[in-house]
């Protein structure tokens, strides 16, 4: 065989502006506008918003923060609800070459501060209703950002902390700026944190090659017709919203925002604007489901909601059904875009029992149209395990929808992507027709109403109160949330507590969502070489 033969499709045939051009989901804005310029890209409480306006009003913010001297590898943060101007800077930051860090609304000052510093911040946009935590961490922060609020007056209260606000940024810029695709599909568009098992997060870059695939994906793995109704229930500090910023403005769709998810605004939406699509956890469904009867009664059209975070319950998938939602399972991680895996329906489920029907759609699935490879393996050796639904390994995925890596992070980086593949730390069993089902958690991270919580950074918190000796962190189940945090505390000689104490000590020190909801005081089990065993408190966990 002779392999030093030429390529006949090769020779010659080079890639140039005619036929190759950098992918990005900047593009989806600027065809939306161009093919249905008058189509409602936004609508927000009494505010309707066009896609040729909002295309305008992107690019005349790009050209406000270019002005300002953003560009490429500057982070523009953002700590915002579900508003338009969340998704606008979707648009515009990427249109500058810049990169969006979209920041947890939950989360503490401190990892705030934290990451403020660690992406180096030229740029932050906060809305009033965080002003107290943001006021905090730029106090803490070495950063010294340019800040900008969005000044909404759906929300009455707050502070303004910045020289100006949103719209007077956007009335420096050029509504006809015009931006340039970046020059390599490969270039940085948004950093997302995660926190993993660490207590301080890891910074997951995103490229815009990743960000156009997903949103593609998502498009099949959703089936979103052309001018799909999306309501903004899923934050979009969630990996960018799923990459759903993008997916929506791929079919000319329309955006419906919503500050506060609530179980009347989501229904009452559903019922006023038409909408057809939303995504969200399982307790957004669960909550939905436990609403008032009446508001069930407001779905009177094919709505269609993707969930994950957390396996559904099969009863909640049920009765989702019941009320005419339509529920699709998707799994992945902030490392691999938000969903990597579908749980495709096929039509010989259809006649099943109910029952048996739903636990077939609780089950993670199949990979998404985008990505390019997905297994349950040993870690050990990388080998695949046997499809047969009961042998555990661990799951792993590659392809173009998987993260650059972790910011200023080489070491951890390489250790996600030992192999070839990208490590997810999360263990699953390998059905015979393909589909895969996570079962457990390498990690000890605990997901609490789609939300990651560090059990190291709960118990560092833990013990620093002057009476607690020892103090470990696990998971325990929750009707509402999924898991919670539950403590399990060894006090020092002499001292005494009580759970409310405790937890009241760690809502002073910690975001609220990551305090634990029950704790119990004990001896920790431990092993010959004195770790505690975690595995003998989340059994002792159930219990409480």
């Amino acid at each position: 065989m002779n392999n030093n033969k030429h390529d006949p499709y090769a020779m010659g045939l080079e890639q140039n502006p005619a036929n190759y051009l950098p992918l990005t989901p900047t593009t989806f804005l600027d065809r939306a506008a161009r093919v249905y310029p008058e189509h409602n890209a936004i609508v927000y409480d009494n505010l309707q918003r066009s896609w040729a306006d909002t295309y305008r009003r992107c690019r005349q913010l790009a050209s406000a923060l270019s002005q300002r001297g953003i560009g490429r590898g500057d982070t523009v943060a953002a700590l915002l609800p579900n508003i338009p101007e969340m998704l606008e800077l979707h648009f515009a930051v990427p249109m500058t070459g810049a990169v969006l860090n979209a920041q947890n609304t939950r989360l503490d000052a401190e990892t705030i501060a934290f990451m403020l510093d660690h992406a180096n911040a030229r740029v932050v946009v906060t809305d009033r209703e965080f002003s107290a935590t943001m006021k905090r961490a730029l106090q803490l922060c070495q950063a010294e950002p340019l800040v900008i609020d969005v000044d909404d007056p759906q929300f009455a209260g707050g502070e303004l902390l910045g020289t100006l606000n949103f719209e007077q940024l956007l009335a420096e810029g050029d509504p006809d700026y015009q931006w340039q695709r970046p020059t390599d599909e490969w270039q940085a568009i948004t950093l997302n944190y995660t926190s993993g098992t660490t207590g301080n997060p890891k910074g997951v870059v995103y490229h815009h090659r990743g960000a156009h695939l997903n949103a593609v994906s998502n498009v099949i793995g959703q089936n979103l017709p052309p001018h799909a109704v999306y309501l903004w229930t899923l934050p979009m500090f969630h990996c960018n919203g799923w990459c759903y910023p993008w997916s929506v403005t791929a079919v000319a769709g329309t955006h419906v925002c919503l500050r506060h998810v609530r179980a009347d605004a989501v229904f009452e939406a559903i019922r006023a604007h038409g909408v057809t699509h939303f995504c969200g956890a399982p307790i957004v469904l669960n909550m939905l489901l436990n609403a008032d009867p009446a508001y069930h009664r407001m779905v009177e059209h094919p709505v269609t909601v993707t969930t994950g975070g957390a396996p559904p319950p099969a009863a909640v998938i049920e009765g989702m059904e019941r009320i005419g939602i339509e529920v699709v399972h998707a799994y992945g991680l902030t490392e691999s875009y938000g969903p990597a895996v579908f749980c495709d329906f096929q039509q010989a489920w259809a006649d099943l029992p109910q029952a048996d029907k739903a636990a077939k759609m609780s089950r993670q699935g199949v990979r998404a149209p985008m990505l390019d490879e997905l297994m349950v393996a040993e870690p050990a050796t990388l080998a695949p395990v046997p499809m047969d639904g009961r042998t555990l390994g661990e799951v792993y995925m590659r392809g173009n929808t998987v993260m650059k890596g972790y910011l200023n992070n080489p070491q951890a980086s390489a250790d996600a992507f030992e192999g070839g593949w990208f490590h997810t730390g999360d263990l699953a069993v390998w059905h015979p027709d393909g589909y895969i089902e996570v079962k457990d958690r390498s990690k000890d991270i605990i997901i609490s109403g789609g939300e990651n919580i560090s059990t190291i950074e709960v118990e560092d918190c833990l013990y620093r109160h002057p009476a607690i000796l020892e103090a470990a962190v696990v998971a325990k189940p929750d009707e509402h949330w999924g898991e919670v945090p539950c403590a399990f505390v060894t006090l020092k000689p002499g001292e005494s507590l009580t759970e409310r104490e405790v937890i009241e000590f760690c809502r002073q020190n910690l975001a609220h969502f990551k305090c634990p909801k029950a704790v119990a005081f004990s001896e920790l089990p431990k092993t010959s070489t004195g770790k505690v065993q975690k595995f003998a408190l989340r059994e002792q966990a159930l219990a409480l």
